[in-house]
């Protein structure tokens, strides 16, 4: 599907978060053209690294980036780009964060410890942000306010509870870090 030329404006966000915490499963749900997703499969050679006890039935990552497009109206498109979520994938960020207006954080409530690395990022590259708390089968919903204080995160922080296999529920998350934006940005 190609972009409307009426389409005048464009956004880069970047979708990041943790190993295994939804992040291509965001963009392949709102993404309206087929995303780009370089997974590869788990192999030995990320043992050591890549910490699966969170995830024991994740069998591939995202190596490189996820892409997708979103638009939001006659004249805004978003272009979403997923980060790897491992350190040994940091390389990326630098390249990745250049020229993207946002990020969506999203985060596991039953994993926080492994979001503040995340976090850091986001704050060395200068990115305004929201933070989307990932529904996880068997996970119950954590009240935002706790999640909120356990990541220290201040009151101008946007933070929701999402489901990013659901597309109304990946949408709404993103339009919790695009309203945030066009306030901070005004």
């Amino acid at each position: 599907m190609y972009l409307d030329p009426a389409v005048s404006n464009s956004v880069k966000i970047l979708i990041v978060g943790h190993f295994g915490v939804g992040k291509t499963t965001c963009i392949g749900s709102i993404s309206e053209i087929e995303p780009l997703q370089t997974e590869e499969e788990i192999t030995e050679a990320s043992e050591g690294f890549d910490d699966l006890s969170g995830t024991p039935d994740k069998t591939t990552t995202t190596v490189a980036m996820d892409f997708g497009r979103l638009t939001l109206s006659e004249e805004l498109v978003l272009y979403l780009f997923g980060t790897p979520g491992q350190e040994r994938f940091k390389e990326m960020w630098e390249e990745l964060s250049r020229g993207a207006l946002g990020a969506l954080l999203l985060v596991d409530p039953t994993r926080l410890h492994e979001s503040f690395a995340i976090l850091d990022l986001v704050e060395q590259f200068g990115l305004t942000y929201a933070v989307g708390v990932n529904r996880f089968d068997d996970t119950p919903d954590y009240p935002l306010d706790e999640v909120r204080e356990a990541l220290n995160l201040s009151e101008e922080t946007p933070i929701v509870h999402c489901d990013v296999r659901d597309e109304r529920s990946s949408a709404q998350a993103l339009i919790a870090l695009v309203t945030h934006l066009m306030s901070v940005l005004g």
